[in-house]
């Protein structure tokens, strides 16, 4: 009740109440329960995110422009950069691809489900807003239990970038997608962490020989092992990937990629900025928890932890996040890869 008389109150200006901001969804369990959900959520042409092996997916059907439309939307995504289409095994080729040479079904019998993809010529049909125009498609096969639930359930192809806002960092646990998409996908399936933690490698097909377009766990020695060729670096005609961008996979706060001894010197010369740092094996003097994070020096390990590191570390409020060097060994490629491209932002 209001402890003004009522005269003070007669002629008042009525102040409008605004009702609360609705809640931002939770991550559900991935039983059977929801991926059914899930599945019927995709074939509504809306959006689901779900766990791979690699990171968590913003899924959408891959075959619904509508669909697709409502993907580029909400991630920020520009219409030119192509995503990938997850397939749930590689009887699926031709539905996606008009032409499938030898090695890549070599490559799919290796590696799928796995973290590689394979960029193929697309076949009859397949959107432009799946390729960015272009006449090639990626494909792959999830490894995650989930993933491949889902695919199997729902039969056909789903289109699948990373579930966050375009050029930021990838989630790579559930509580992530649900911080940066909040309400704007339908459903998250929680599937726990991602167990590679960095994207997938792409391989090039199309062009008659085997081109690296993005480095990733599956590295070139593996490629050629499997292919007997060694595959070739991206030239000018080489087809646009996801994540090829100079910019991507970037915290909000700056990232600097320096030496361990340029790293102290950083620390050492500051001036009021806070910093946070990334570094390897080795403590760093002058910082503590939670502005400082030590990982072994083993790629996978490294790889695993790297988004949710970099997110830890960008949630201190820091200004700059100075990460140590990895080593320049090939099984660091793809940590290579995303931090130079996190670094660029």
């Amino acid at each position: 009740m209001s402890s003004l008389p009522p005269s003070a109150m007669e002629g008042a200006i009525p102040v409008a109440v605004q009702p609360p901001p609705d809640p931002v969804r939770a991550a559900v369990p991935a039983d059977a329960e929801h991926v059914a959900r899930a599945v019927e959520i995709l074939r509504q042409g809306r959006l689901v995110a779900f766990p791979t092996e690699t990171v968590y997916g913003l899924g959408a059907d891959a075959s619904n422009a509508d669909a697709l439309a409502l993907l580029y939307k909400t991630k920020g995504r520009p219409h030119d950069h192509p995503v990938i289409v997850h397939i749930s095994g590689p009887d699926q080729f031709e539905r996606w691809a008009r032409e499938v040479p030898d090695a890549a079904r070599l490559l799919a019998a290796r590696f799928w489900p796995g973290p590689l993809t394979l960029v193929l010529k697309r076949a009859s049909g397949v959107s432009d807003a799946l390729t960015g125009g272009q006449d090639t498609v990626g494909l792959r096969v999830p490894a995650h239990p989930v993933a491949q639930a889902l695919l199997a359930a729902f039969g056909g192809g789903v289109a699948a970038p990373s579930a966050n806002r375009f050029g930021r960092v990838s989630p790579t646990v559930a509580e992530h997608v649900r911080a940066d998409l909040g309400n704007d996908v339908d459903l998250i399936l929680d599937g726990g962490a991602c167990e590679v933690g960095i994207e997938s490698t792409i391989l090039d097909l199309s062009r008659g020989e085997a081109v690296l377009l993005r480095p990733g766990r599956v590295g070139a020695e593996d490629i050629a092992k499997a292919i007997g060729a060694e595959p070739q670096t991206p030239d000018a005609e080489a087809p646009r990937a996801p994540g090829g961008l100079q910019a991507h996979y970037a915290p909000r706060a700056k990232l600097k990629l320096l030496k361990r001894v340029a790293m102290l010197e950083a620390l050492s010369t500051h001036k009021g900025r806070r910093l946070a740092a990334l570094a390897i094996e080795v403590s760093v003097p002058r910082l503590a928890p939670p502005l400082l994070i030590v990982v072994p020096a083993v790629a996978a390990v490294y790889a695993h932890s790297l988004y949710a590191n970099l997110r830890a570390l960008d949630a201190t409020g820091c200004d700059e996040i100075l990460v140590e060097e990895p080593p320049q060994s090939a099984r660091w490629d793809g940590v290579r890869d995303r931090l130079a491209r996190a670094s660029a932002a």
